[in-house]
């Protein structure tokens, strides 16, 4: 075929194309990025009684189709009487789709069309789905309408991670809900839940009732930050615990929204709360009470047979409660005077042939990790696991920056990239001179922006290991659900983008953009969050 011809064919079938374009400044704010987004020419109006239509009746889909109907359809206007047809469709479909949680949606004028490798796939097209919408109006009067785009999509990281410290401040279950919301509204997936500390014991354990009769209450609470002298407290009484149907509940809700639950029980340190419920747990045989002040404490668990009994028992409990495959033995901040100073301990480490304080921290871990093993949980922890020796098959969360995760890929080891540079939502988001009491620290917007979990030091090789990435979300500082929600936004829109956007499609000015949009949805959904995180710089301020 002549050249010129072919030019002319070509000409001629692009003009038969609907108009589309992939420029993103003129693009819906979709958060995170999609892998792949066309815009077309043309608009989908919605209707209370826009069909949903799929092929095979089945609960999940059914569910989907609820979804879609609660989230969507619900505010949108009665259909005018013109006989014409308004159908959403949803699909589950290899074709295409090759992770687990991917899809695809196509927006016409007449249709959606949403395609999922599986439900959770369907699950994350119906939120880009709601994120097309344009924000609510206190009137409700204009037509909701959908944008005509064609989007594949699909995450870069299995582990798109969020964790809640509930020890420090009690957050109610309402709280919790809502958390797991926005968490699904940006696409995260792991939910990593701090249930224990030296501050406070918040699960139930029947077979050990004084853990929460006893552990879950603290008689008062530090005012101020840990640095400052003489030390303040506040002489009000400050507890709760979630009870077992309560986490059941919460555990359900979760996975509706297609999030996993990790539950954390801290060891061998931060363990105060738990030895002031049971003294017999601890190494100086004296009773202690639930931690008042904020720190680290060198209260830790002893090694007695009777101790890992104890914690076998919590495990089988708490296991029964989380059927997700992980299981977050913390290992961090385990300080070891005390092991030092106990003759007893320093006898059980020459019966166990143990040499140091560090092989006896891993002798700990290594034991909870067969235990959990037998039990099909993999064994989490933090990146102090690795000292001493790490367990065969456990999996470290790096937040000492990230060389505990380089060394552990390099080892072999799975890990979860959370470093406190860039993944520690307790610090300050702006200039501390204008921002409530923090613990200190400085991660803005645009920190959080520049994280990436496969650093350039790993090879391609070790960098399979990296699973994802996590922020933390630690309440010394932060005593009601409305801080922590200030604290956690806009920076999960940052962290969402960063673990599930592959980071050639990462732009900070029309990331921006985007998050501007978002918070009018943010004023519209009385959803807090800090208005300076935007245009903080990427250096503290208050330095200079």
């Amino acid at each position: 075929m002549p050249a010129r011809l072919l030019l002319c064919l070509l000409s001629l079938v692009l003009l038969m194309l609907p108009a589309c374009s992939t420029k993103r400044s003129t693009g819906p704010a979709l958060i995170p990025l999609p892998q792949k987004m066309v815009l077309c020419e043309g608009e989908f109006p919605l209707f209370r009684e826009t069909r949903i239509e799929y092929d095979e009746p089945s609960v999940d889909l059914s569910l989907m189709a609820d979804l879609i109907r609660t989230r969507i359809l619900s505010s949108a206007p009665a259909m005018p009487d013109t006989g014409s047809a308004s159908i959403i469709r949803l699909m589950l479909t290899d074709q295409g789709l090759e992770h687990h949680e991917a899809y695809r949606l196509t927006v016409s004028t007449d249709r959606v069309l949403i395609e999922g490798r599986s439900t959770a796939g369907l699950f994350y097209g119906i939120q880009t789905l709601v994120q097309l919408l344009p924000p609510p109006k206190a009137d409700g009067a204009d037509q909701p309408v959908l944008p005509a785009v064609r989007i594949f999509d699909s995450p870069r990281f299995d582990w798109r991670g969020l964790h809640l410290d509930c020890c420090r401040h009690f957050m109610p279950v309402g709280f919790i809900k809502r958390y797991l919301d926005h968490m699904a509204r940006y696409k995260l997936n792991v939910f990593h839940w701090h249930l224990t500390e030296d501050q406070g014991w918040r699960v139930e354990i029947k077979a050990f009732p004084r853990l929460t009769q006893v552990g879950s209450q603290r008689r008062e609470t530090r005012i101020g930050h840990a640095s400052e002298r003489p030390s303040r407290f506040d002489g009000r009484p400050h507890g709760g615990f979630y009870t077992q149907d309560e986490i059941r509940e919460i555990v359900a809700y979760a996975a509706e929204r297609f999030i996993t639950i990790v539950p954390e029980l801290e060891m061998p340190g931060h363990a105060q709360a738990a030895i002031a419920a049971y003294p017999e747990l601890g190494c100086t045989g004296e009773a202690v009470e639930v931690w008042t002040d904020w720190g680290v404490s060198p209260t830790i668990f002893n090694v007695e047979e009777e101790t890992f009994a104890f914690l076998e028992k919590v495990i089988d409990e708490m296991v029964d409660l989380f059927p997700g495959p992980w299981f977050h033995v913390g290992g961090d901040e385990a300080v070891k005077d005390q092991w030092q100073t106990s003759s007893r301990i320093q006898q059980r480490m020459k019966e166990l042939g143990i040499k140091s304080e560090e092989e006896l921290q891993s002798y700990f871990i290594t034991r909870m990790e067969q235990y959990l093993s037998g039990k099909g949980k993999t064994l989490i922890g933090w990146d102090e696991i690795l000292e001493g020796g790490l367990a065969p098959n456990a999996v470290v969360m790096s937040w000492r920056g990230t060389k505990g995760g380089i060394d552990a890929a390099r080892a072999g080891h799975k890990v979860i990239m959370s470093p406190g540079s860039h993944c520690y939502f307790d610090h300050y988001a702006a200039d501390p001179e204008s921002e409530p009491l923090a613990i200190g620290g400085y991660t803005p917007l645009i920190k959080v922006y520049q994280f990436d979990p496969v650093l350039a030091e790993l090879t391609p090789e070790e960098g399979r290991f990296i699973l994802g990435g996590q922020a933390n979300l630690w309440t010394e500082y932060i005593p009601t659900p409305e801080h922590a929600e200030f604290m956690l936004f806009p920076r999960i829109t940052a962290l969402a983008e960063c673990l599930w956007t592959e980071p050639q499609r990462k732009d900070w000015p029309d990331f921006k953009t985007r998050v501007k949009a978002h918070q009018i949805r943010f004023d519209c959904e009385g959803i807090r969050y800090n208005p300076r995180s935007l245009d903080a710089p990427l250096e503290n301020p208050s330095r200079y």
